[in-house]
């Protein structure tokens, strides 16, 4: 720990350092390796008619999956050799690459909802909830309640986010997702081992009351744009990967299992959740020379107070996307490979249906760049944005996807048994950007994408492009923005686009009908983005066409990396009435108040500290341990009263 504080002391001083892309990945990944929060790296073409109507085939007995095991360990050996052998006897030649180095070849939706999810209905994980007439918040290792019923703001109860004999060191608790009265805390301990799950009590009155904490074996599923947690009715659906080691003894030792805590509780304590009639094999042979995970979608109903989950597992390579639709989760691996080198072997793409039935596969190329690179449409299609050099979302990998660009589309019945791949008519090559930084995002009818400065210092880009592409057809445009593109939002059928030129926060409008335009951009001076999470963005439609968005904002020129210690500096307000954007204010933070709060856990804000909030007709702003309330009259923002909850001071203030 005196490590990780040392590591924290030093990113905060040194602010006179230039950062490169890869610069901020390297500093990240030292807090990370620090923390635990480590870092991992593209695959090739496919062709082939698939087989449709087959499933992955499941595991007949335990002694079958030992056997496989013993197989990939043995030929992981064969491959060590041979490699060794290559590596004394040539100099190693460039990887075969293609002309474009891809493929030659609920009833939840009716309630009201205070997080910028990916898809109606269902629910991410996040650092505020809102239960009946109150407010919950996730902040550096604690829970806290606001009342917001009767037009009040009033801070009711504040809990640790973990259970009292657990010691939260070495732990994040990062994400928190409610369910009638249960409070889910999601967090990952590198002491106890695994994900851990703390289950809380809720009442009407806003009173917070611990009730138990589970673990669930599994390796780090933190993504510096995914969350490893989504909430569909009382349904908690986790994603987490397992990087198995086939010479153990026991490789049931390293499977999926939950065990409840208690103090002193024993690593053999640990039940196993997964059967081996419950993991899946794809056709194709795995290739396992860097590595195999086992990759485990496990489903926990909240309404039973026992905690009971099932899991479904399928085995892949160890780098990986994963994307939850209201109906299946998907999960695209691909191989890990040496830095400076690509991989020659295909990736695979897993969909593992929420109801329970079988999972299959189809053998892809590339990866996507994050879980937005995603879409499964009404016309049951799966659309995929890829890049050649990707190789999943896994802790900072999304941040450094390279590589030729495709679209990848395919109808949801050519999934099989992972014996053939996606041929080459389903991809369609698009235009590869300039710049690094990568953003994507599907709006109505359009994929949306470009580059811009993410967690780096923001780039002089006084000009980008913007690539529109129709998914149903794959018409494409390039449009042309005055800044980088650092965030894509939807504006109902239209979309947003909000990045820096260095100086300024740009805002533009997109106008997706059917030839995509920039219709109207706002900019405002001397500000960037106070927060890069996709959950910081909020937008609340009042009419077909009109609406008002907020966004957190920070002092110019901040680099992206700072929000993880630095909180944003006010929420801006504006107002979109058919697409042309006018300024209503800010609700602004008062850090000069700020108190210390003896924080003992996740201190510091891996998933951001600021939200912009529309509940039940009001306008609140989350500002660290603020809340304000702000109000519009006459066209401006006005602000109301501003209520610290934080855990040692509690004070209300009225305009």
């Amino acid at each position: 720990m005196r490590n990780l504080r040392a590591a924290r002391t030093f990113a905060l001083s040194f602010t006179s350092f230039v950062f490169t892309s890869v610069a901020v990945i390297a500093l990240i990944s030292v807090l990370a390796s620090c923390a635990g929060r480590s870092v991992s790296g593209a695959s090739t073409p496919g062709l082939g008619t698939p087989k449709t109507g087959k499933k992955m085939r499941a595991f007949a007995s335990e002694d079958e999956l030992k056997n496989y095991f013993r197989k990939l360990a043995e030929e992981r050996k064969r491959e060590a050799g041979r490699a060794s052998s290559n590596q004394a006897a040539n100099a190693p030649a460039p990887a075969a690459t293609t002309a474009n180095g891809l493929a030659k070849a609920d009833d939840s939706k009716d309630k009201e909802s205070i997080t910028n999810t990916q898809h109606a209905g269902v629910d991410e994980g996040g650092i505020v909830k809102l239960h009946g007439d109150h407010l919950v918040v996730l902040r550096r290792g604690r829970l806290f309640t606001v009342a917001i019923g009767d037009n009040s703001l009033k801070p009711i109860s504040a809990v640790d986010a973990f259970g009292p004999d657990i010691d939260p060191r070495s732990t994040w608790y990062d994400e928190m997702l409610v369910s009638a009265d249960t409070v889910a805390v999601i967090g990952y301990s590198y002491e106890r081992g695994g994900t851990e799950v703390g289950l809380f009590n809720i009442d009407r009155a806003g009173n917070l009351a611990y009730r138990s904490t589970y673990h669930l074996r599994s390796n780090d599923y933190y993504s510096s744009r995914n969350y490893a947690s989504r909430l569909i009715g009382s349904k908690l659906i986790f994603y987490t990967p397992l990087y198995l080691n086939p010479y153990t003894d026991n490789p049931f030792g390293q499977f999926p299992a939950v065990r409840k805590w208690h103090k002193d509780a024993k690593p053999e304590e640990f039940q196993r959740i997964v059967s081996a009639t419950r993991v899946y094999v794809p056709a194709r042979q795995l290739n396992t020379g860097y590595g195999v995970a086992l990759h485990t979608v496990t489903v926990c109903d909240l309404a039973n107070d026992d905690f009971k989950c099932n899991a479904t597992a399928v085995l892949g390579a160890p780098g990986r996307v994963f994307y939850v639709s209201p109906e299946s989760v998907y999960v695209w691996t691909t191989d890990w490979s040496r830095y400076g080198q690509r991989s020659n072997d295909r990736s695979m793409l897993y969909r593992m249906p929420l109801d329970g039935s079988s999972p299959s596969a189809i053998g892809v190329s590339g990866s996507p760049v994050d879980q937005f690179s995603f879409l499964e449409s009404e016309d049951k299609n799966l659309n995929v944005l890829v890049r050649a050099d990707a190789q999943g979302d896994g802790m900072w990998s999304a941040e450094v996807a390279a590589g030729d660009v495709a679209m990848m589309r395919i109808p949801l019945s050519l999934f099989n048994d992972g014996s053939d791949n996606a041929s080459s008519w389903t991809y369609h090559p698009l235009p590869k950007p300039a710049g690094y930084t990568f953003q994507n995002r599907f709006v109505g009818n359009y994929l949306l994408y470009g580059t811009g400065s993410g967690w780096g210092a923001p780039g002089k880009n006084n000009q980008a492009s913007l690539f529109t592409v129709r998914w149903t057809d794959g018409d494409t445009n390039e449009l042309t923005v005055n800044h980088g593109v650092d965030r894509i939002e939807a504006l109902g059928s239209d979309a947003i686009v909000v990045g820096t030129d260095g100086s300024d926060l740009h805002f533009t409008a997109i106008r997706l009908g059917d030839s995509p335009e920039v219709a109207d951009e706002y900019v405002r001076k001397g500000a960037s983005q106070g927060e890069l999470r996709s959950q910081g963005f909020f937008y609340k439609p009042d009419g077909k066409d009109s609406g008002v968005l907020g966004l957190p904002i920070s002092v110019p020129g901040r680099a992206g990396y700072k929000h993880l210690f630095e909180g944003s500096a006010a929420i801006l307000f504006l107002r979109n009435q058919s697409l042309h954007f006018e300024e209503l204010g800010e609700l602004n933070a008062q850090s000069d108040k700020a108190v210390d709060d003896a924080c003992r856990a996740s201190c510091v804000d891996w998933y951001g500290n600021s939200r912009p909030i529309f509940v039940k007709g009001r306008v609140l702003a989350l500002l660290g341990y603020e809340i304000v309330e702000g109000n519009f009259k006459e066209g401006r923002m006005e602000e109301m009263r501003r209520v610290n909850y934080a855990p040692q001071k509690v004070a209300i203030t009225r305009n």
